[in-house]
């Protein structure tokens, strides 16, 4: 059979295969190696994976790549990021270093209101710009697939641009990219004294808005799903106000994902599951009772250790209970200005070994598969497998235990969008 590329050779092949479904508990131990491992891609698609001497003589192509005994593994899953924004919170950086925390900083004017200041002035251009240079950095360090959030308007105006943002970048960079609308990231300035009218503005006006603009745009089109997302937190939205924007987007046709947990538990992880969310994010302060009702549920639970990292705290969400007690688990960099200005998934997979206490096969899941599953595009993206997109990366190493392992570098040495090479190091 004819194939497009042939990737042989692969010390390591890397598939993170799951059979249409996330890992969890001990399914996250197996990273499915295939030693001596090859692919071969068709139309942007894995159409043969296997060992090397069964890939060439099942198939045979015009482009040959010699992996060379390196690491051959998907492409990065980046499933929670905030990276169209404007502007930086570098004076924050120096707070933090004294020890101020986020929710002080936040009750000062800073923190998410910093951002939206700066992000309503810049303009639609301005943001695409930098979007750009942000995904480049992703991209390098192996993120081929990311989620990007609205949420730095907490107007109607700023948070549409921020969608056309998302979408521009979506058309331009090889980066895929899944939208989520995240009007619900804190109150707004002219709303301080009135939090519910706020939210009534939400889900009257700015939730049936973006809906209809999702309608209108490509993502629909190539049936890309569009989340909605909640902070609910002190000082942002409490589990009414989240139950209520939550129940105004299912209706409107809205995926759900949750910012949870992240400080305090105020029982926001149940109402996400019982809302059907695909995935609730942070789960720093989960309750025992809440790590059971999400083993048993279809919701991915997010952990973001580059947000503890910067902050320079020693306690993490409890990423080792939820494997050990079978919770689908993904990781993301949640890459914004302020609490996590980290492009890179492979940091990220080297806090969780050494402070969540995963195994480098179970962070490798947690990056790729889980995180697709995370996204809403477990079927397509996260993993080696004939049939999904051909998103795949080749590290200057032999031993995938190494892209944990070592840190402050990039072992990324290849990547390859739908197939096509996009980064050659």
């Amino acid at each position: 059979m004819h194939a497009d590329l042939i990737i042989n050779n692969a010390e390591q092949l890397v598939t993170c295969a799951s059979g249409g479904k996330p890992k969890r508990g001990d399914e996250m131990l197996d990273v499915g190696i295939i030693e001596n491992g090859a692919v071969a891609i068709a139309d942007g698609k894995f159409v043969g994976v296997g060992a090397s001497a069964d890939v060439l003589r099942d198939f045979e192509s015009g482009e040959m790549i010699d992996a060379g005994g390196q690491v051959v593994c998907p492409g990065f899953v980046d499933p929670h990021t905030h990276i169209v924004y404007a502007g930086n919170r570098l004076n924050e950086f120096e707070l933090k270093i004294k020890d101020a925390d986020y929710l002080e900083i936040l009750g000062q004017g800073g923190g998410i209101i910093s951002t939206v200041r700066q992000t309503r002035e810049a303009s639609v251009e301005r943001l695409v710009e930098q979007g750009i240079s942000r995904l480049n950095k992703m991209l390098k360090a192996g993120t081929t697939t990311v989620e990007i959030k609205t949420g730095y308007g907490l107007d109607v105006e700023t948070e549409l641009k921020m969608l056309a943002v998302i979408e521009t970048l979506d058309k331009t960079h090889p980066v895929t990219i899944v939208p989520t609308f995240l009007a619900a990231h804190t109150v707004p300035p002219e709303f301080n004294d009135n939090a519910n009218a706020y939210v009534d503005l939400i889900c009257n006006e700015m939730l049936p808005l973006a809906w209809k603009w999702y309608e209108q745009s490509h993502f629909a089109a190539n049936g890309t799903p569009f989340f909605c997302d909640v902070f609910t937190e002190k000082n942002a939205f409490d589990l009414e106000q989240s139950r209520r924007v939550f129940a105004t987007a299912k209706q409107l046709g809205f995926m759900l994902k949750a910012h949870v947990d992240q400080f305090t538990n105020l029982g926001g992880s149940r109402v996400s599951i019982e809302s059907n969310a695909v995935s609730i994010d942070h789960l720093d302060a989960i309750s025992d009772e809440e790590i059971a009702q999400l083993a048993a549920s279809d919701t991915v639970g997010v952990v973001i250790p580059t947000e503890n990292f910067n902050a320079g705290k020693t306690q993490f969400a409890p990423a080792r209970k939820l494997i050990d007690n079978d919770c689908a688990v993904a990781i993301s960099t949640d890459y914004n200005p302020g609490s996590a200005p980290c492009p890179s998934q492979p940091m990220s997979m080297a806090i969780a070994c050494r402070y969540q206490k995963l195994l480098p096969s179970e962070a490798m899941n947690a990056a790729t598969i889980n995180a697709a599953h995370a996204i809403g595009l477990g079927e397509t993206h996260g993993s080696i497998e004939v049939g999904k997109q051909a998103d795949i990366l080749i590290f200057d190493c032999d031993d995938y235990r190494q892209i944990a392992y070592e840190f402050g570098g990039n072992l990324v040495s290849k990547v390859f969008k739908a197939g096509n090479l996009v980064t050659d190091e």
